[in-house]
């Protein structure tokens, strides 16, 4: 994994740490790094959704619920294509044969592992 930025390793870092105490258990935390971390061009595949690493207004489950709706669900091959400006925030994530947007604060819920040789077919 080659990251652009020493902005990035922190905040991937903060969120490994921050799910590893949360969820000890949950070796996903141990293994994966959240989607709202990855920058334009990274390609990886989705491992778990683990809504209990992010704060959110919505009832227990829904969060989880409306990204499995949106595709996003473990397994599929995931590329990001777009950072809005000047924020970087929403993202625009292509799911297998679809595109979404959603928000970094939400994608830090979906676990996922780079992918060195991109998306496979």
């Amino acid at each position: 994994m080659q990251l652009r930025t020493n902005r990035n390793k922190t905040v991937l870092r903060e969120a490994h740490d921050r799910m590893s105490h949360s969820c000890p258990d949950n070796s996903a935390a141990l293994h994966g790094v959240p989607l709202g971390g990855l920058t334009r061009g990274d390609k990886a595949r989705i491992i778990a959704l683990d809504e209990a690493a992010v704060i959110t207004s919505l009832a227990p489950g829904e969060l989880e619920r409306r990204l499995i709706e949106m595709g996003l669900i473990e397994g599929a091959w995931i590329e990001v294509l777009h950072e809005g400006f000047p924020r970087r925030d929403p993202i625009a994530v292509r799911v297998d044969d679809h595109t979404v947007a959603l928000r970094r604060a939400e994608a830090n819920a979906v676990i996922v592992t780079l992918e060195p040789g991109g998306i496979h077919e």
